[in-house]
């Protein structure tokens, strides 16, 4: 199966913008913290808003890059290998996001569910990319990054947003 690339980029562009302003708005319609004498700036919708509008930028462009290509490049297929490895990426990607989302957050440690999660993604694109006896060498680096990770992004929503993990 090919792609038309420069098309797919662009209609791929205009979902993420009407998302981010999706995000942006509802960032800015949600209720402020002022009955509580909490200062106006810490508005829980702050970082939905910035991240809406951050991507917007990314989608904007996006869009910007495909304009950009040669009518060459335009008409040139998607890069697939002859074995559908991009659709295999792309089932694995959808089932892992939806095994940490629906099976293993919630019930396990939030910090554990990631580190398996980024492991395991992490893993399926490097692991097979290395070749020879750094396999082993590269297994373990992904296991520090792994947990280094998922310490830091349970801290961070922890202590830094103040979120419940469950």
């Amino acid at each position: 199966m090919r792609f038309d690339s420069p098309a797919a980029d662009r209609v791929t562009a205009a979902i993420l913008f009407a998302l981010g302003a999706g995000m942006s708005y509802g960032g800015y319609v949600m209720d402020r913290l002022e009955i509580r004498q909490i200062h106006p700036a810490s508005i829980p919708g702050l970082v939905p808003i910035i991240l809406g509008l951050v991507l917007m930028l990314c989608a904007v462009l996006l869009a910007n890059g495909t304009r950009r290509s040669t009518p060459q490049e335009a008409s040139a297929p998607a890069a697939t290998t002859e074995d559908g490895q991009s659709f295999s990426n792309f089932a694995f990607t959808a089932l892992w996001c939806g095994v940490y989302a629906l099976g293993m957050v919630g019930r396990m440690p939030f910090w554990a569910a990631t580190a398996i999660f980024i492991f395991g993604f992490s893993g399926w694109f490097l692991i097979p990319a290395v070749q020879g006896s750094t396999r082993l060498r590269h297994a373990v680096l992904l296991v520090l990054f792994a947990g280094i990770m998922a310490v830091s992004i349970s801290a961070l929503f922890r202590y830094g947003f103040l979120v419940r993990l469950p």
